[in-house]
């Protein structure tokens, strides 16, 4: 495979095999406008509004959410990164160092599950938004066949645009986020001038405990993007600044969080049915003036796509770490038609999009934070990847460890997801310790998921850390065409 038809080509068929040195000629400061692009979704704002509805706070609690919620999960976007600038793989061939090559396909399946829903909330919010522009410029009001078509094209244009690979991506992201800024500065403005501050800022407090919940509830959307960091790092030269990858992670998501999430909740004020509403998206048809909603919904709308196809994406990576010996994309359209279906009765069935995705992203953190605790623990003492034995899946493996598994790792994920789970409240499921203790209390079951595993992980025995084998001539010269696994 050349560098120029992997880094510039416009179709990327790079699998999960390690990038040799010589493709990794990426930026660190790629990655700023790739979280960005992460993060153009109108569901912040209605995020924003929960804050002040759901959870009573007021401007000045809303600010410091939305200034700790992206520093804490970008924070570990960045930090799980850098391990993709260590072993040019994404993250979940990686972690086939950490928990062996049959005890990855534990972990790796509950993040592809978990994944599916995450490109389905993505997809309706999608399919939303085009029927919002559909009814501001011509009229058109949704029913069940026109929901299930906008988000069937939804589907198939993120199938389409994750195909492209990480570079066209990335390219996508750049000019989006100029795109998205000015007229995220135009709504700001709107705002300023039509906005009743005094009802804003006349707004009593609410409890410590609900300012914590709320930094829980906005990281979370952060948290599902962490096992995929290295995904968007692998280009990277192994020389590449750690602490410029951390802060490019934060950056890029923080300038679009932190605005968003307060306009949300400025908007909250005028709509208070906002957080409530079956449908994220429409409200900004009455809030906005048609000449800066419709193009302010196109925007967002591209960015929404953008996001599904980095998800589906990384989808795919993960879909090939479990076994399916398919090509990337076979694997990615697995996702699509998944995404389909699920969006289809979301779209149809639930009353209540806010609270069924509120509920979702609880769970959602759990499930991601059990396997963010290991790796991330497992960092500290692991600086590089040995690209052979991840590709090799058998017991020649220097990963295999004990029958394919490494005891401590999956021991640590195990427990530390089952004493997540405990701790977590949501309107779908209530851990049986989610009640009269601080950590139920402040929504916290993801952090205490991450603190159990990565204690665990840490303290148990585990197998030394082998070098990684020298590349011959040959794979010096060229990575192979593709993994079998």
């Amino acid at each position: 495979m050349s560098k120029t038809a992997e880094t510039e080509g416009a179709l990327e068929t790079r699998g999960i095999e390690q990038v040799p040195d010589h493709e990794r000629t990426a930026r660190t400061r790629e990655l700023f406008p790739t979280w960005v692009g992460a993060n153009i979704s109108v569901l912040l704002l209605t995020m924003g509004a929960s804050l002040v509805v759901a959870y009573h706070l007021n401007f000045w609690q809303a600010l410091v959410v939305a200034v700790a919620a992206p520093a804490v999960s970008y924070g570990l976007v960045g930090f799980i990164g850098i391990a993709g600038k260590r072993g040019g793989a994404p993250g979940m061939a990686l972690s086939r160092a950490v928990f062996g090559q049959r005890g990855n396909l534990l972990p790796g399946a509950l993040i592809w599950v978990a994944r599916w829903g995450w490109e389905t909330i993505n997809a309706v919010t999608g399919a939303y938004a085009v029927l919002t522009i559909l009814k501001i410029c011509f009229g058109v009001r949704g029913n069940g066949v026109l929901d299930l078509v906008t988000l069937l094209v939804f589907v198939i244009a993120t199938f389409a645009i994750s195909g492209l690979g990480i570079t066209a991506v990335q390219k996508c992201n750049k000019y989006a986020t100029y795109l998205f800024g000015l007229f995220s500065v135009l709504v700001l403005g709107y705002l300023v001038v039509d906005t009743d501050w005094s009802a804003v800022f006349g707004h009593s407090a609410g409890s410590t405990a609900s300012v914590i919940t709320g930094v829980g509830m906005i990281a979370a959307g952060g948290v599902s993007w962490i096992p995929t960091a290295p995904d968007f790092t692998r280009y990277l030269p192994r020389t590449a600044s750690s602490r410029a990858i951390v802060g490019h992670s934060v950056g890029g998501a923080g300038i679009v969080v932190l605005p968003m999430v307060l306009m949300g909740a400025v908007m909250a004020v005028s709509t208070p049915d906002l957080a409530s509403a079956a449908d994220p998206v429409s409200f900004l048809g009455e809030i906005l003036p048609t000449w800066i909603a419709v193009p302010y919904l196109l925007i967002a709308l591209i960015g929404m796509l953008l996001i599904n196809s980095m998800s589906m994406d990384s989808a795919g990576f993960t879909a090939q770490t479990l076994g399916f010996k398919v090509p990337r994309h076979w694997a990615v359209s697995v996702n699509a038609v998944i995404s389909l279906a699920f969006g289809g009765v979301l779209m149809l069935v639930a009353t209540s999009f806010m609270g069924s995705f509120i509920a979702f992203l609880s769970l959602l953190a759990v499930a991601f934070s059990a396997w963010v605790g290991v790796f991330g623990a497992d960092m500290l003492r692991r600086t590089e990847y040995d690209g052979r034995a991840m590709a090799d899946t058998t017991r020649t493996s220097a990963y295999w460890y004990r029958g394919g598994f490494s005891p401590a790792a999956v021991a640590a994920w195990a427990i530390g997801l089952a004493a997540g789970l405990m701790f977590t409240t949501s309107d779908w499921f209530t851990g049986p310790l989610a009640r009269g203790n601080v950590i139920g209390e402040y929504g916290l079951g993801w952090v205490a998921t991450i603190v159990v595993s990565g204690l665990l992980y840490l303290v148990l025995p585990k197998p030394a850390v082998a070098p990684p084998a020298a590349p011959d001539a040959g794979e010096r010269a060229e990575a192979p065409e593709a993994l079998t696994v």
